[in-house]
């Protein structure tokens, strides 16, 4: 068994594009959930939207990549405002049920054969981020390596893009969090009829917080549309918001970095164990006689074992603070 390759490979997807595209998609959820109390269960379908804004506006209409991106994020925005206009008033289930079915249906439209002129139904739209790639100051299609951990040439610049969004948004949301919005809008979150009993208006809190999260979603989506030249719908699926509130639940919610930290670890705790069972179940010297697809599976729950010792031992995630937690309850 190589441990040293195995950690390498980790590492790679520890500050990979995959853990980008869930720091973003957390980020927008922390804001739903963590700072609103919102329960949104279809985050991936504000990220479907503004992947196929890219996809969409370069593939059917020629367009720069950065009308496609604003395209994309308009679109998203305006589906939680769609959502949460006849939701917010009600309990948070209702929420939870519309978001986690929007996006279900969304998907479903996405592949139909219907929409196939516009977005190549499962076939999916590729090959349309050239210009992204243009800029890029690595050398497409070299590798490169730091201490083992190889990437790359196009994937490096994608991450210097995507950290660089990560830590913008992440200032973002620390400067909102500090303001008297954020004071708001955690008061809300805390106790709405003593928000409301105090002049607030907590759907109009709640509805901002809602659009700017899905916003962010669309960014998550434009972004990830962008890095691997292709949108398809059946990537799209629900099982994607909730490995972003994994991720969520183990960096902290309520917290700044918390996501950002989840989305890490979340990778790195599902990609060790993946290499490290394909190296004893392959080869004439396998360990074990898995296939490929129980190997997946089993990284799966291993991941599912390690988020759920966090829930008992540390409910507040990694960054997260106790006495919030303790609050909560």
């Amino acid at each position: 068994m190589d441990i040293i390759s195995a950690l390498q490979i980790s590492i790679a997807q520890l500050v990979g594009p995959s853990a980008i595209f869930y720091a973003l998609l957390a980020i927008g959820l922390n804001l739903h959930f963590g700072y609103a109390g919102l329960l949104n269960f279809g985050q991936i379908g504000f990220a479907l939207l503004g992947a196929y804004g890219v996809g969409i506006m370069a593939d059917n209409y020629d367009q720069p990549l950065w009308i496609g991106a604003l395209v994309g994020i308009i679109a998203a925005g305006v589906l939680a405002l769609v959502l949460g206009f006849p939701t917010l008033r009600l309990r948070a289930d209702y929420l939870a049920i519309v978001t986690i079915a929007a996006s279900e249906i969304l998907r479903l439209v996405f592949r139909s054969t219907a929409a196939d002129d516009f977005t190549h139904s499962t076939n999916g739209i590729f090959g349309y981020a050239g210009g992204f790639f243009e800029y890029n100051p690595f050398e497409n299609g070299k590798q490169y390596s730091y201490f083992g951990v190889k990437f790359q040439g196009t994937d490096l610049w994608a991450m210097v893009v995507g950290w660089s969004i990560v830590l913008l948004l992440c200032l973002l949301v620390w400067l909102l969090v500090r303001s008297p919005w954020g004071r708001v809008l955690k008061a809300v979150r805390e106790d709405e009829d003593a928000a409301r009993s105090l002049g607030k208006n907590a759907y109009f809190y709640k509805m901002q917080a809602l659009i700017l999260g899905g916003c962010i979603g669309g960014i998550a989506g434009v972004y990830n549309a962008i890095q691997t030249q292709s949108v398809n719908p059946d990537f799209y699926s629900t099982a994607q918001t909730f490995f972003a509130y994994g991720a969520l639940i183990l960096g902290g919610a309520a917290t700044v970095f918390g996501p950002v930290v989840g989305a890490m670890l979340f990778w790195f705790l599902l990609a060790i164990p993946d290499v490290l069972l394909r190296q004893v179940t392959t080869g004439p010297d396998a360990w074990f006689d898995l296939s490929q697809q129980q190997v997946g599976a089993i990284r799966y729950v291993l991941l599912g074992l390690a988020i759920a010792l966090m829930m008992v031992f540390r409910p507040q995630g990694i960054l997260g603070n106790k006495r919030e937690v303790q609050l909560d309850a």
